[in-house]
């Protein structure tokens, strides 16, 4: 690939590098400062200020989330095509409103503590297996596992099966990555093939079964309404359990290997964290800013309309800054700075508006009690090995962190 920039050259998101990959934010200041709305050779816009970028994120009304006709010439009628445009995240209402509704029972904050007895047995499970080793990767041996167990619970989908899940959700998720190679593509393409005739396979055997009335999972759920003539069509049940796997499992995944990353980085505020845990809230609030696991969204203007001063025309594609946002100095004080107690934090790592992330408070939750129980039990834990990052940039990925355990 060629270089992303350097020095005055224009930002081109296709020639993004392994630099960008790994830190974005050089690249994301010069652009806040002297290029806030960079064209694209595509006449696409990234948006690196944060009150455009939440302007146009709020504004459902003015900015389309909906991928049918853009996603098309990157994926073709393909399997990827068909999940991504009936993806949660890429439809606009009614679509949007009618599953979102059908699906946010499972994410409240009642659902959300009864998770929790479960994810903190869990967490210390894979520290008491990580004490006995000494080393762990943080990615894979810890971070992972959390957001896969829960979200493979809530399906229901049984322990022996799930470790393929998460290599299909890694390949369909690196699908919207800006560039990706034909091998990429292809590999996305059977995962979702994959993915789809697992869950056809899983729901044929609950429904033998018989469903539990007492105490039925979400797949539970979405199968005995379909079968009742509500709810939502066996395709639609299909790519929304991919999209909450997905959803759920990867971003928290970067989300809590990403925090670790930067309790590493910033030695005095981990040290500031094990010693008072009031402040963890706060922390993991300023870990979402920081590194926010989704960096880059999209939007397109379904009118003409202004944003920083600029006429746009109806149609034009908007890529959105979200990590560049949460680091803009007009809106966060000192923001290269990790402060674990900062407030305000206004951060939009989680979206706004009506794409705001409906599993929020889950993903709050288990990162709260990664952090607080890896703390608690080795305060004084150390980097074993380098951080690793794909090249990739719409996501905030770490492939390898490995970290010695110190009580």
């Amino acid at each position: 690939m060629q270089p992303t920039t350097t020095g005055t050259e224009p930002f081109v998101l296709a020639h993004a590098d392994a630099a960008f990959a790994n830190d974005p934010y050089p690249i994301y200041r010069r652009l806040r400062d002297t290029a806030p709305l960079s064209r694209q050779p595509d006449d696409s816009v990234f948006l690196s200020r944060y009150d455009d970028v939440r302007a146009v994120i709020t504004d459902a009304e003015r900015f389309s989330s909906d991928k049918h006709v853009d996603f098309l010439p990157k994926f073709g009628q393909s399997p990827l095509y068909e999940h991504h445009t009936n993806s949660l995240v890429f439809n606009d209402p009614p679509a949007h409103t009618r599953v979102r509704r059908l699906l946010q029972p499972f994410f409240s904050v009642q659902a959300m503590r009864r998770m929790e007895a479960g994810v903190a047995a869990n967490v210390d499970d894979l520290l008491d297996r990580a004490a006995e080793r000494g080393v762990i990767d943080v990615m894979s041996e810890f971070a992972v596992i959390i957001p896969l167990n829960l979200v493979c619970d809530l399906l229901g989908v049984p322990p022996p099966e799930r470790e393929p899940l998460r290599h299909w959700a890694s390949m369909i998720l690196g699908g919207l990555e800006p560039v990706r190679t034909p091998e990429q593509l292809a590999a996305g393409n059977q995962a979702v093939l994959d993915f789809k005739a697992y869950l056809r396979d899983l729901m044929a055997d609950k429904r033998r079964r018989s469903i539990p009335s007492d105490a039925p999972d979400v797949l539970d759920t979405l199968i005995r309404e379909h079968d009742g003539g509500v709810g939502l069509a066996e395709d639609e049940i299909l790519h929304s359990a991919i999209f909450m796997l997905n959803a759920g499992h990867d971003t928290t995944t970067s989300f809590i290997t990403n925090g670790i990353d930067l309790l590493l980085r910033f030695p005095d505020q981990r040290a500031r964290l094990a010693a008072d845990p009031s402040v963890l809230r706060s922390a993991v609030e300023e870990m979402l800013r920081y590194e926010s696991p989704l960096q880059i969204g999209n939007r397109k203007a379904k009118v003409d309309c202004d944003i920083g001063g600029e006429r746009f025309p109806a149609g034009t594609f908007f890529h959105l800054g979200i990590g560049a946002a949460d680091h803009d100095e007009r809106q966060f004080p000192d923001p290269e700075a990790f402060d674990i107690a900062r407030n305000p934090n206004r951060h939009i790592a989680f979206g706004h508006g009506i794409h705001f992330c409906a599993g929020n408070a889950v993903a709050r939750m288990e990162a709260s009690l990664a952090f607080g129980k890896l703390l608690a039990r080795f305060p004084n834990f150390e980097r074993a090995g380098p951080t690793v990052r794909p090249p990739r940039w719409r996501f905030r990925i770490i492939d390898e962190l490995k970290v010695e355990l110190k009580a």
